[in-house]
């Protein structure tokens, strides 16, 4: 069992006394808020505490992120609270333990929107302060090591959660030596039988190939010093969940897995792992396509290596990773090797891989802002933890990375939330493609952006990084809520007018208890319900009615000036697909709750039932003049003689006037006639009138009607 005077022995390497006493000062007030309780396993409670700031020295983590491990369940499991650790050991130590604990004190409907509240907590603390996330790592290698004591129950919630979660968090900031153990420990305990038998296989196979591994590794060794390189040649080990994940995803059999050999080259400069390089491909044939400078482009996390497959003796593959000692540390470490509050200083590649920690934490802060919950977070979160990188180039040469999969769209809200929000087209490698084509390493995207665009609905279906996921969704809910609003304003006042009042007249007192009553915080809250349909514009008037009227005038009844639409209010107005009304119909609204206004024509028979309920319905007439900036979908029934080429001429047809064809569909009536429905889009009455007339000058065409 670890103690603190090992601990301090271990901290003498490269923390002060002063620094190592304040870590042990933590310890005694850890031992003492804990005292009595005890882990599952039977164990004090504070050996749990201790062990977290073992694993954290050996990352060689400052005194405040010791400390913090020590004191991270405190304010979680005993009496203590923030400003009792901020009084003892500053704010920065209490910041990262209140950042560690989670949500005790809410209560939550399912485990699951628990587990995305205390996420998203941490997230933000993280914002502030990323020693956090290396905390709670730590926390969480521990629990796993010792996770034999809980419940088969918990064990595998707990395994989950860490193959979805903090193994990939692990994977993101660099830190593979921890991400593998987490991933081992999880799998272990979530298919205890799959782990097993694939240990068992490996142990097998291992036993069989050493003397192959080892010759491989001499001959790849004696190359080097034959050509003076300063390199060290070591067998790299496949862990159990990386075989078990190649093997499910890739679909490929144990045998074919295993027969891949993997060696790693460490060497002391960037010139040399390329000259390495040159060296193995004369000794072995590359492999052609399987060769990847990580070196060049870094990936997301900051990992730099070359990566090579060649065709070795015996028919054998072999994989090779060549990499700088500094590379060789951040891979394992990522984020750990670096930090701001180390003593000697870090590496340039270790800041470039803190500076990657931090921009992707800030991402993550956006995404956090920007979503409607916290399991919509995190479910965006997932999304960014799984990646499988491309690297895209602005037209500036900036690189980007990217997940597979990623379309234009993606790489806009990359760039910049505005350049997404704006984007309206793209070229790729200088030619024009669409927004949602996929993209692949190495081209070049350029956006094309314009002031009045807009995201669309429709960009939900191809996105896949959670940043434009989130961005578009908070970007529709503001679209919809100001439109709303504007419709609510404008219904309201419609029925106010009848009372000789407008929305600007509404009495205050009247206003604050209607909103008082309704559980609404401002007008506009009230006005959104309304442009929504959820509460109806004629009650609501009925109470903000003057004090001149009395309580048996009925007048909105008997309604007034119709409301004056313009045919592009966006969102919260909708036209009804069993009558396609367009300007020019005489036209009324059904207030639909949830929908907004429906825009029926008023012949429409289903809307008939309705039509003298002033509570349902309002009338409308179109704003003049109409603009043609805005297009409206009209169905025809066309009754035609059969003959070749018909569908042909009548698309023509309405193409000549300006229509834009959406869909025509044809049904055999007899021998002779057949029936044509054509679903178009047209300007007004005017435009309809032009193509129907289009349409009759065509000798085939009988008969037709407006659906």
């Amino acid at each position: 069992m670890p103690t603190i005077d090992a601990l301090s022995d271990r901290l003498v390497e490269y923390l002060s006394p002063e620094q190592i006493a304040r870590v042990r000062r933590a310890y005694f007030y850890a031992e003492q808020a804990h005292d009595g309780q005890r882990r599952k396993s039977g164990e004090p409670y504070v050996t749990h505490p201790l062990a977290v700031a073992n694993i954290l020295a050996g990352m060689h983590m400052d005194h405040q992120s010791l400390m913090a491990a020590m004191l991270h369940d405190v304010i979680e499991d005993t009496e203590i609270d923030y400003t009792g650790i901020e009084g003892q050991f500053g704010t920065s130590v209490a910041d990262i333990v209140d950042g560690v604990s989670k949500l005790t004190h809410l209560e939550f409907e399912t485990k699951a929107e628990a587990q995305a509240e205390n996420f998203q907590k941490m997230v933000l603390a993280m914002a502030e302060d990323i020693r956090v996330i290396l905390v709670k790592l730590a926390d969480r290698l521990h629990n796993m090591r010792t996770l034999g004591a809980m419940r088969p129950d918990k064990q595998r919630r707990i395994a989950r959660e860490t193959l979805d979660i903090y193994a990939p968090i692990a994977a993101r900031l660099g830190m593979r030596d921890l991400q593998v153990e987490l991933e081992d420990l999880a799998f272990q305990s979530y298919y205890p039988m799959r782990a097993k038998r694939i240990r068992r296989a490996v142990v097998h196979a291992r036993g069989q190939r050493k003397d192959i591994i080892e010759q491989v590794r001499e001959s790849v060794q004696n190359r080097l010093d034959q050509e003076g390189l300063n390199g060290r040649v070591s067998g790299r080990e496949k862990h159990l969940y990386s075989i078990y994940r190649k093997m499910k995803v890739q679909r490929k059999a144990f045998a074919d897995i295993m027969d891949v050999f993997a060696f790693r080259v460490v060497t002391d400069s960037v010139d040399e792992c390329y000259r390495i390089l040159g060296a193995v491909h004369n000794l072995y044939k590359p492999v052609p396509g399987c060769f990847k400078d990580y070196i060049a482009i870094p990936k997301a996390n900051g990992y730099q290596s070359l990566h090579t497959v060649l065709f070795g003796a015996r028919g054998m593959t072999i994989e090779v990773q060549i990499r700088t000692r500094d590379m060789d540390a951040v891979a394992s470490q990522g984020i750990a090797e670096h930090s701001h509050y180390k003593v000697n200083g870090s590496t340039e590649t270790a800041l470039g891989s803190y500076n990657r920690a931090r921009k992707w934490v800030q991402g993550l802060l956006e995404m956090q802002q920007n979503a409607g919950d916290s399991m919509e977070f995190i479910e965006s979160v997932k999304k960014d933890l799984f990646p499988d990188e491309v690297y895209i180039f602005t037209p500036k040469g900036r690189i980007l990375e990217l997940p597979r999969g990623a379309t234009p769209v993606d790489f806009a809200y990359a760039v910049h939330t505005d350049i997404g929000n704006s984007c309206v087209s793209c070229r790729i490698n200088r030619r024009l493609a669409p927004l949602s084509e996929p993209l692949e390493s190495g081209q070049t995207v350029e956006i094309i952006t314009t002031p009045r665009a807009q995201p669309n609905m429709a960009w939900l279906n191809f996105v896949v990084t959670g940043k434009a996921r989130t961005s578009i969704r908070h970007f529709l809910k503001s679209q919809q809520r100001n439109e709303s609003i504007e419709l609510g304003r404008r219904l309201l006042g419609q029925f106010m007018g009848n009372y000789g009042a407008s929305v600007e007249d509404i009495d205050s007192e009247r206003l604050a208890q209607l909103l008082q009553d309704a559980d609404f915080k401002t007008l506009d809250d009230l006005l959104e319900d309304i442009g929504m349909g959820n509460r109806m514009a004629y009650v609501v008037a009925r109470r903000l009615r003057p004090e001149a009227h009395s309580e048996t005038d009925d007048s909105p009844a008997e309604q007034g000036r119709a409301l004056a639409i313009r045919g592009a209010e966006g969102m919260v107005m909708q036209y009804a697909r069993c009558c396609h009304p367009i300007p020019g119909d005489a036209i009324i609204g059904h207030i639909s709750s949830g929908r907004g206004l429906v825009v029926h024509r008023t012949e429409c028979r289903n809307i008939g039932y309705l039509r003298d309920n002033p509570e349902k319905t309002i009338y409308l007439e179109w704003s003049a003049p109409h603009n043609n900036e805005e297009e409206f979908v009209v169905g025809l029934q066309l009754e035609v003689r059969s003959q070749r080429g018909i569908i042909a001429n009548l698309a023509t047809a309405a193409a000549d006037v300006g229509a834009n064809l959406l869909k025509i569909d044809s049904g055999e009536r007899d021998g002779q006639l057949c029936s044509v429905q054509m679903e178009l889009t047209v300007y007004n009455r005017v435009h309809l009138a032009r193509v129907i007339r289009k349409l009759r000058g065509l000798s085939s065409v009988t008969h037709i009607t407006r659906q």
